[in-house]
């Protein structure tokens, strides 16, 4: 069967169909995610933290992406229903035009068929630039965790007026420039919401609430193998005797029926 495409993705936006994204590293992982029913597949910089055991994401490099990337996108392809491919781009691989670019680069020729980039209207240039040049965008909004420092950690984002404001025009804006999807990390749930419904382009969300279009949670995160902090935002799909393939289709189906995330995974 043919993989998840964009048009496909923005017109279950339309249609207020809700679809579940999933993070994966590796051939294995991403085969079973796509066939438990995950649309898309995010090979997320989150890797430096959950797989290399660093305290942030900010050592990983773009090779490192493009390596996981290509191992995702192998396993994807063995999938009986093929999701998309999404890949971040780590920090500091995007700061210019010609970077941003070698680096989309880099990662659509190992098997990524969408980037993230994370950042507001700075990233309308690169945004435009990609767009005209075939490459699918998804812009990442509220919580950055590329930012940590500069933010001065993980902080839910948006929570005054003014600031909601501004994220609700910046996505309005990177959506204007070609961004194709959005995503909203760690916002009010009422912002999420505001979002999800100025812009056109589908928005995923992890903790943003309820009504974005769709979710996203870091694979060993839904499956319960958090070794400290719970983030408020994720559940364990991991109980009543499930599997593995059996947590993730759970995952998916509570998504696209609207089950989860519920009131207690969001923030006001």
């Amino acid at each position: 069967m043919k993989s998840i495409s964009i048009p496909a993705l923005k017109q279950r936006k339309a249609e207020h169909q809700k679809f579940a994204v999933l993070t994966a590293y590796d051939a294995t992982f991403a085969e079973v995610a796509a066939d438990a029913g995950v649309e898309v597949l995010l090979v997320g910089d989150s890797l430096g933290m959950v797989l290399q055991g660093k305290d942030s994401t900010l050592p990983v490099s773009i090779d490192e992406m493009a390596y996981h990337t290509e191992m995702v996108a192998r396993g994807n392809a063995r999938a009986q229903t093929p999701a998309l491919v999404m890949t971040d781009l780590p920090f500091m691989s995007y700061g210019t035009l010609e970077q941003g670019l070698e680096s989309a680069r880099k990662v659509m020729q190992a098997g990524a068929q969408l980037i993230k980039i994370e950042g507001d209207e700075w990233l309308i240039p690169l945004i435009e630039s990609l767009s005209q040049q075939g490459v699918p965008v998804c812009a990442h909004l509220g919580l950055t965790p590329q930012a940590v420092n500069k933010l001065g950690g993980y902080k839910v984002q948006g929570r005054d007026e003014a600031k909601a404001d501004a994220m609700v025009q910046h996505a309005l804006r990177l959506e204007a420039a070609g961004a194709d999807l959005i995503l909203l990390e760690c916002v009010p749930s009422e912002l999420g919401k505001r979002i999800t419904d100025a812009v056109q382009v589908p928005v995923i969300g992890i903790g943003a609430g309820a009504d974005t279009d769709a979710q996203v949670l870091v694979v060993y995160d839904m499956l319960g193998m958090n070794t400290g902090y719970v983030p408020k935002f994720v559940k364990n799909f991991m109980t009543d005797g499930r599997t593995i393939a059996e947590a993730i289709q759970a995952y998916a189906e509570q998504v696209k029926q609207g089950e989860f995330p519920g009131n207690e995974h969001g923030f006001a």
